[in-house]
């Protein structure tokens, strides 16, 4: 194993991958559901991210070809998707969800595109590229278990942070969470349109 190639794909992800800047959002989505529920979102989101990024670990060369994908189109409509979850977060509109919801949650934005974004999986790709030999794509396999099992236990001990705020705490973390969440989507929308006009220059 290459411990020096583990950890600097670790920490990229960790970087990109922002867990603890993630525990915000959490909390507005899913910290009024009782704390069954909320472990239950966080290994949801945790499983969907790390499947994202496994499947273009394995396929994500292929799949951008193939559908003719860029950086800044993914950058892009990650952030339209995400300006729509921050209105929800400033409006209120997640503060009553159902089952059913548990489960889109998890999916998106959690587990899409705020954990396994654009960056990740791009990263991702790039770091698939540079594993030629056996040990390296050990220490790349190890890394991204790693990381995904550090998400999920920074979301599922959120619980506890939870308890703390109780629902005052935890409205007031909503809309400070929708404002991130915003600002996030500007800068990914930004960042995609200057993609595509470098790229058409």
């Amino acid at each position: 194993m290459d411990l020096k190639f583990l950890a600097s794909v670790y920490l990229a992800l960790f970087v990109i991958m922002d867990p603890p800047g993630v525990i915000p959002v959490f909390l507005a989505l899913a910290g009024r559901r009782g704390s069954a529920a909320m472990a239950r979102l966080a290994l949801q989101a945790a499983l969907t991210a790390f499947g994202v990024i496994v499947l273009f670990a394995l396929l994500g060369d292929r799949i951008l070809q193939f559908l003719g994908i860029s950086l800044p189109a993914m950058q892009v409509s990650g952030g339209l998707l995400l300006l729509v979850v921050s209105l929800e977060l400033l409006t209120g509109k997640t503060d009553e969800p159902t089952e059913v919801d548990d489960v889109n949650v998890a999916m998106v934005p959690l587990g899409t595109p705020l954990l396994a974004g654009p960056g990740a999986i791009v990263a991702t790709i790039l770091f698939v590229r540079q594993a030629d030999t056996a040990p390296e794509i050990v220490s790349l396999v190890v890394a991204i278990v790693a990381i995904h099992v550090t998400i999920y236990l920074v979301m599922r001990f959120s619980v506890v942070l939870a308890r703390i705020l109780r629902p005052t705490g935890i409205l007031v973390l909503t809309r400070i969470a929708g404002l991130l969440v915003a600002a996030i989507a500007v800068q990914l929308i930004a960042d995609g349109v200057f993609g595509f006009i470098a790229a058409n220059r």
